[in-house]
């Protein structure tokens, strides 16, 4: 398996991480959100740097444990639904393709 690597930002930063082919639209996505994260975070707080980071990962693993406890959080049913989701985006997609 081969390995490829990213170069994204966080906090004004820029990290290269490691990835297989396959889990760079997942980890464009990852990082996404936890930029979206920091950014509304940061906003009502007004914090920064690492005790942003720091807090930012304690609300995020606060929700995970509260998905994860709560009344039947179906993790293999959210996993199914995403990919529904992506065959129908990728077979509009290709539709579209097809016009031009």
């Amino acid at each position: 398996m081969s390995i490829d690597h990213l170069d994204v930002t966080l906090l004004g930063k820029e990290y290269r991480v490691s990835c297989t082919p396959g889990s760079r639209e997942d980890l464009l996505a990852t990082v996404a959100y936890l930029d979206d994260k920091f950014s509304e975070l940061g906003a009502k707080t007004h914090s920064s740097g690492e005790k942003l980071a720091v807090m930012t990962a304690l609300n995020i693993a606060h929700e995970f444990l509260q998905y994860q406890r709560g009344n039947g959080f179906d993790m293999p049913g959210v996993k199914r639904r995403i990919g529904l989701m992506k065959a129908r985006l990728d077979g509009v997609l290709a539709q579209q393709e097809k016009l031009f």
